[in-house]
């Protein structure tokens, strides 16, 4: 028996670039012949255009979103001797970063719905932290699958406690809350460029914004050596730099994003509309976020047989993520948690699954997920 021929990929980062081929061709042959590959007016440039795009003071480029989280946590002087609190339902990368700087993980659950930090469990344990760990300097919660954490409380507690939020942006470029993109609204934000995202390069990348220009000073210092004039490091430094290529590539795919995220929206509209009657519930929006689907997710407690009937039409889907970080084998057994064990965030790992999501979807592509949801 042959396996089906999967005619609608879930993610297809190749289709992004045949899409704008001639202008990304033409920056890279650019970037070439300048004879400068890191940290030249490309970068500079596309530092200079996303800051503007997503109106913070600053940007920084650096190697990669992971790479964000630490040069932040490193900018703010968090490393051993403090507690960062986060979500266990995210891409690994956030929980690897706080440790990559020697911090302490606390991993709180999510709200059932929305699958992003649970503020009340926040507040909790800002209020009440688990005993024998060290104070708690900073939150990284994570706006998830193209949507707006709950941050009003969070900010409001973080405050209170004198802890600083590192937003973790890396699923949401351009979403909104309030009115508001997300990543102006915390003391500075983190974004991974990586091939899939609604931004991404054509290789490794990321971005941090921030509207405190010493803290954006000391982080594009750190990113390379620490250095302030060159080959003097006035700060214990790393090598986390954008290259130009990327640089290059990221200012032609920049002018594409805004459209990108409409396309987003309009595919996530149809099948919201084929779901419509169906025992799976569209993706759930809070009134105040404006969701830019990074990812349109659902969820089946019967997730393998929904999966391989869509698979069966030729629909490719994934899974975002299946196992909590909490339950992974590097961290199971010996990464702290809020009061409620991370309950939630376990149930949730077990019922996800994400649809084709990509702006290169073809009508025809849309219409073929949509009759195919019409059918479960």
């Amino acid at each position: 028996m042959n396996a089906t021929t999967i005619t609608v990929p879930q993610a297809d980062p190749g289709a992004g670039y045949r899409a704008q081929k001639a202008e990304i061709d033409a920056a890279v042959a650019r970037a070439l012949a300048s004879g400068w590959y890191i940290l030249g007016k490309e970068g500079e440039a596309f530092e200079r255009e996303y800051a503007t795009w997503q109106g913070a003071a600053r940007a920084i480029g650096c190697a990669n979103g992971t790479d964000a989280l630490t040069l932040a946590m490193r900018g703010l002087g968090i490393g051993p001797g403090a507690t960062v609190v986060t979500v266990s339902h995210t891409a690994v990368a956030t929980v690897a970063a706080i440790e990559m700087v020697g911090a302490t993980p606390l991993l709180v659950d999510i709200d059932p719905d929305t699958y992003t930090m649970d503020p009340d469990e926040l507040v909790a344990v800002l209020e009440d932290p688990p005993p024998g760990l060290p104070p708690i300097r900073a939150i990284i919660p994570v706006h998830l699958y193209g949507q707006a954490c709950d941050l009003a409380p969070m900010l409001k507690a973080a405050a209170a406690h004198g802890v600083a939020v590192i937003e973790d942006c890396s699923q949401a470029h351009g979403a909104t809350l309030g009115g508001t993109k997300v990543g102006n609204l915390g003391r500075v934000a983190c974004y991974s460029l990586y091939p899939t995202k609604n931004l991404g390069a054509l290789g490794d990348a990321g971005v941090l914004t921030t509207d405190d220009a010493d803290l954006a000073d000391r982080i594009g210092a750190i990113r390379q050596y620490g250095w302030k004039e060159r080959y003097i490091s006035s700060d214990v430094g790393v090598n986390s730099r954008l290259d130009e290529l990327q640089a290059a590539i990221l200012r032609v795919k920049l002018t594409a994003l805004d459209a990108g995220i409409a396309r987003r929206q309009a595919i996530a509209a149809a099948y919201d509309a084929a779901l419509s009657g169906s025992s799976l519930a569209p993706p759930a929006r809070r009134a105040d976020a404006g969701h830019v689907f990074h990812q349109y997710v659902l969820r089946a407690p019967d997730r393998a047989a929904v999966m391989a009937r869509l698979r069966a039409e030729g629909i490719a889907t994934a899974i975002h993520y299946p196992q909590p970080v909490h339950l992974q084998p590097a961290y199971a057994g010996r990464t702290p948690l809020g009061p409620a064990g991370c309950a939630e965030t376990a149930r949730a790992a077990g019922e996800v699954m994400s649809l084709p999501m990509f702006p290169e979807l073809t009508d025809a592509q849309v219409e073929q997920v949509c009759g195919a949801l019409r059918r479960l």
